[in-house]
């Protein structure tokens, strides 16, 4: 398995398109008016504690009470479904799409995606670590602490209720966190990024070879 990652493959498709795209979906039903055209730049909301609002993408007007939605990534509107301007749409419709720059941490991250084993999201919730491995965290970080299929790993807390979650994949170390404790994530959406010991050397490989082939310092 690990002599099937193609290091060159994975950092030419970022070369040749250092872009996520990410779509804007309807937040609930409702008439939309869009608020930014094609090619406008947009900014995530900003400051220390998120203070400085992004740019207004578009208003979502339902029974009389309009509710303005920023962006929450910057870049470029790639595109933009302009034939539901002024139109009722469901919740989830995609309306457009922002061309997102990748900083070489993120690229690092996306690729990373693509070589661990990813633990989703059971159902949207908030998650918490399990008291055990949040305290061998605490002591050596996520790096030292392995876990193996069957493992209570996370707490889901949903509906004011706290439902232990058990680990079922390869075993190996947790190499990257992806959720904020207390912090809802998508069902879907990985939680947790593991490396098996076999890997390791692999991923610090990828690691290196990013920031040495990277023109960006970001």
């Amino acid at each position: 398995m690990t002599n099937e990652i193609d290091f060159d493959e994975l950092i030419s498709k970022y070369k040749s398109d250092p872009f996520d795209y990410v779509d804007v979906l309807a937040v609930h039903t409702g008439r939309v008016s869009f608020k930014v055209m094609e090619g406008a730049e947009v900014e995530a909301a900003s400051g220390q504690w998120r203070q400085i609002p992004g740019t207004v993408l578009y208003e979502i007007n339902r029974e009389r009470n309009p509710k303005f939605i920023s962006a929450q990534t910057n870049g470029t509107v790639a595109e933009i479904n302009r034939e539901l301007d002024g139109q009722f749409v469901e919740a989830g419709e995609k309306l457009m799409t922002i061309k997102h720059p990748l900083k070489k941490k993120e690229i690092i991250e996306n690729i990373l995606k693509d070589v661990l084993s990813l633990f989703v999201a059971p159902e949207t919730a908030k998650y918490f670590f399990a008291m055990d491995i949040q305290s061998r965290i605490d002591k050596k970080g996520p790096g030292a602490v392995t876990i193996a299929s069957g493992d209570e790993v996370l707490t889901m807390s949903l509906m004011k209720r706290d439902t232990p979650v058990y680990y079922n994949g390869e075993k190996g170390v947790i190499h990257s966190i992806y959720f904020k404790p207390g912090v809802s994530v998508a069902q879907g959406e990985p939680l947790l990024g593991i490396c098996a010991a076999d890997k390791l050397s692999i991923i610090q490989k990828i690691i290196t070879r990013v920031k040495a082939d990277w023109d960006t310092d970001h």
